[in-house]
């Protein structure tokens, strides 16, 4: 997969570069670009944003360093998406989807927003991680590229995805290491008894109770 993300604040994206993320695009699995969008500026002093039409408080992303970054980064199966608190909620099976696509270019937004051309002319689908506003589109650009990569062949383990929260429409069980005793705590006695289909009963179980606790919606 190759992914573009067109920013203002380019240095905001160090964590794709660690952990999980730095070994996916060190084994060639997903390819990452970290696009300067003021590069695209046509304007004396790379400004990317002006006053809206009809007034109100704050700036808006101007036109055309958009358009022009988008347009060079764009290949026939590229999907163009606009990180924005108005856009469809991104879940894990959004995830799942996006996970399939070939080229993803995740536009992250700034102060009041991008000029709403931009996002007709480019047939940009908006996306949202939640009922909240951040000050940009940057972490939100982050938490879709990492949701997004995780689950592509190659980068973690078939098994790890397969029993995670989501993955079958439950909040994951309960987790546990040594060593046996912490504090006073002891690891449920199942878990040590080497009897897988007892084990598996018993996460499924856990999984029942903290969705019905923590995600009843999710049982709905």
């Amino acid at each position: 997969m190759r992914l573009d993300i067109i920013t203002i604040f380019p240095d905001m994206f160090q964590p794709l570069k660690e952990s999980i993320i730095k070994r996916a695009v060190q084994k060639q699995v997903v390819e990452i670009n970290i696009v300067n969008l003021r590069d695209y500026s046509k304007d004396a002093h790379k400004k990317t944003d002006d006053i809206p039409y009809g007034g109100g408080a704050g700036m808006v992303m101007t036109p055309q360093p958009l358009y022009d970054a988008i347009n060079a980064l764009k290949t026939q199966n590229a999907k163009v998406i606009y990180m924005s608190p108005r856009g469809r909620v991104f879940k894990q099976a959004t995830a799942k989807e996006m996970s399939k696509l070939e080229h993803i270019i995740l536009v992250c937004g700034h102060y009041e927003g991008i000029d709403e051309r931009i996002i007709e002319l480019c047939n940009m689908e908006e996306l949202s991680i939640g009922d909240y506003v951040l000050t940009g589109g940057e972490l939100p650009a982050m938490v879709v590229a990492d949701s997004i990569i995780r689950l592509l062949d190659g980068a973690i383990t078939t098994e790890s995805l397969n029993e995670e929260s989501f993955s079958c429409g439950l909040l994951e069980y309960p987790q546990y290491t040594r060593p046996q005793n912490f504090m006073g705590k002891e690891v449920p006695s199942v878990l040590l008894s080497g009897h897988h289909a007892n084990i598996e009963k018993w996460r499924k179980e856990k999984s029942l109770e903290i969705t019905k606790k923590n995600r009843p919606d999710l049982l709905n």
